[in-house]
């Protein structure tokens, strides 16, 4: 399992560890990780064109430090200083003894880069359009509230040139705790980042900035509490939590999931859940509702009845609202039930909120960004910009598991809340709030209608086999997005592949 830990907490066993170690000996153990990345990804050191863009905390340090090695094994390295007055005195100092040289624009007069002068500029310009490589050690985990001028100049320069970038700890500009990116930020190919992984690196929208990741130990893991504030399921995690018959199971150990999906107007809504429920694990599917026609002819083995949730026989958990339109009446005899319940589509719209909060069975909850927009009553846009926020909000509001879908799914277990008057935009950070999981293991293929229903009658059975919502929702977004990546291989795919493609995926985290 990969885990993320916010800011607060990494500075506070930072400091644990720094007074039992010499001094500088973390930024040395993270400089020496981030020069080894580098010359790991350019695959030949000797004569390459190397550029630092450097600020003025710790994390342009670590950038020095990894220029002078770099220096060192023969690349021509050049430090483009923000803050010149203001840079890591030792790293500086290493650099220049290395041969390592400097340019200096912030705090100047004139234009270009929100203040430095107009031949300084040109200057970085032409370094940065000749590198083989830019290290990113603008701002560190600390930044906050997006880009200066001349640090979202020099990101536009970078934009533009050839050069690979590896950015130092996360990308400038990328917040670490919510992974929101408001305004300018570095887009790395790289991002080597120290100690463990932050939020910021593994939830959109920050995400898509940093590029691959690779971790460096500095000895930080003693320090860190046992419990994250984010976590990345892996298929070892995932294997652990699959459901898997004994030799004394039926069809009703198993667990039987109930489906009140559909209409007449979107029966394939109903056929869709009820085939990622079928490949969940439970033992038997009870489908409620009118289009069961079309789910016997699709699906002879589902038990079909049209006399209504509490006449359906005996389940240990529902899935209600895919393609079910204005059926109120079938959403609150759901949410009446005693069982676990996850609520998608229609049915989020048709909750009563009063009726999610008051239910003793657990209850787990999958929007997507507009569903979700609507639900906390902000412009979709403030969801998808800080997704980390609005999944906790939820989470809180409803008391509720909510798993918001992306593409970076998050899963808030119902204990996992912002805190009271937190909105979707309030940009709360992790620190003291409950966890929550992250999954990546999709595809933009998954995009397509139908995925979703496929992905609630799948965390359904799994929820009806046992499973915890919080479990439910994060192994059903995993075995969905492995589906979807197997169903498509860079093509074009629809939500009956999808259903088809989980086999396949649950097979491949059994087998590791």
């Amino acid at each position: 399992m990969r885990t993320a830990y916010c800011v607060e907490t990494v500075r506070r066993a930072e400091r644990a560890l720094m007074a039992r170690v010499p001094e500088g000996a973390l930024m040395q153990r993270a400089a020496a990780g981030l020069a080894a990345a580098c010359a790991d990804l350019l695959g030949r050191v000797y004569g390459r064109r190397i550029v630092l863009l450097v600020g003025s905390g710790d994390n342009g340090g670590d950038a020095l430090y990894a220029g002078a090695r770099l220096a060192r094994r023969g690349a021509g390295v050049t430090a483009v200083l923000l803050a010149p007055e203001r840079t890591h005195a030792g790293g500086l100092a290493a650099l220049r003894r290395a041969g390592g040289r400097t340019i200096a624009v912030g705090g100047a007069a004139g234009g270009g880069f929100g203040g430095a002068a107009g031949g300084a500029a040109r200057g970085v310009e032409e370094v940065v359009r000749r590198a083989d490589l830019v290290l990113d050690g603008i701002v560190g985990i600390g930044g906050r509230g997006g880009l200066r001028p001349e640090a979202a100049g020099l990101a536009a320069v970078v934009a533009g040139a050839r050069a690979l970038v590896v950015a130092v700890d996360l990308p400038s500009g990328v917040d670490a705790d919510t992974g929101e990116v408001r305004g300018s930020a570095i887009r790395a190919d790289l991002t080597v980042t120290f100690g463990t992984h932050k939020p910021g690196l593994l939830v959109d929208p920050a995400r898509e900035y940093a590029g691959s990741v690779r971790l460096v130990d500095i000895g930080l893991g003693g320090e860190l509490p046992d419990r994250a504030e984010l976590e990345a399921l892996q298929h070892a995690d995932v294997a652990a939590l699959l459901p898997v018959p004994g030799g004394e199971s039926d069809k009703y150990r198993r667990g039987v999931v109930g489906i009140a999906a559909g209409s007449a107007r979107y029966p394939g809504a109903a056929v869709l859940a009820v085939a990622g429920a079928l490949r969940g694990g439970a033992g038997a599917v009870r489908y409620v509702g009118p289009a069961g026609d079309a789910v016997i002819a699709r699906f002879p083995e589902t038990l079909v009845s049209d006399q209504g949730p509490g006449r359906a026989g005996r389940v240990q958990a529902w899935v209600v609202g895919p393609g079910i339109g204005d059926d109120a009446r079938t959403v609150a005899e759901v949410l009446a039930a005693e069982v676990p319940v996850l609520i998608d589509a229609d049915g989020l719209r048709l909750a009563d909120a009063g009726a999610v909060r008051g239910r003793g069975a657990p209850t787990l909850m999958t929007p997507h960004a507009g569903e979700a927009a609507a639900l906390l009553g902000v412009a979709r846009e403030e969801v998808e910009g800080a997704r980390l926020a609005s999944v906790r909000e939820l989470a809180a509001r409803y008391r509720a598991t909510v798993l918001l879908k992306g593409s970076t799914t998050l899963v808030a277990g119902a204990g996992a809340g912002a805190g009271a008057g937190a909105g979707a935009g309030a940009g709360a950070g992790v620190g003291g709030a409950g966890v929550v999981r992250v999954n990546a293991t999709g595809t933009a293929w998954l995009a397509t209608a139908g995925s979703g229903d496929v992905l609630s009658g799948l965390a359904g059975s799994l929820l009806a086999a046992g499973l915890s919502a919080l479990d439910a929702g994060s192994v059903g977004a995993y075995l969905h997005g492995l589906a979807g990546r197997f169903a498509a291989e860079g093509a074009p795919v629809g939500a009956q592949d999808v259903a088809e493609g989980v086999r396949g995926a649950w097979r491949d985290v059994v087998r590791g």
